[in-house]
């Protein structure tokens, strides 16, 4: 994916904006084609499997954080603050 990714921003440079790094390989050739793409990767669990491991867990960081940013009540909603005036 990461080499479709360079293509792509070599065929179309807006296509870097919607773009992100779910995870960085081992592999060597990986590092180099996020360092020319100027993304950092979300996880760096040192895999190697090349299944698409790295984004399934990446995505559901990205949901994770989505959910909190979207959902998550206020303090004050929540009631936490509660000072009282005097």
């Amino acid at each position: 994916s990461g080499a479709a990714a360079l293509i792509a921003v070599e065929l179309n440079p807006l296509i870097r904006e919607y773009l992100f790094a779910g995870h960085v390989s081992v592999e060597r050739g990986h590092h180099l084609i996020l360092e020319r793409l100027a993304l950092s990767p979300l996880l760096d669990l040192k895999l190697r499997l090349g299944e698409g491991t790295g984004a399934v867990l990446a995505i559901s960081l990205i949901e994770a954080a989505l959910h909190t940013h979207c959902e998550m009540a206020t303090f004050e909603e929540a009631g936490v603050s509660t000072r009282e005036e005097k």
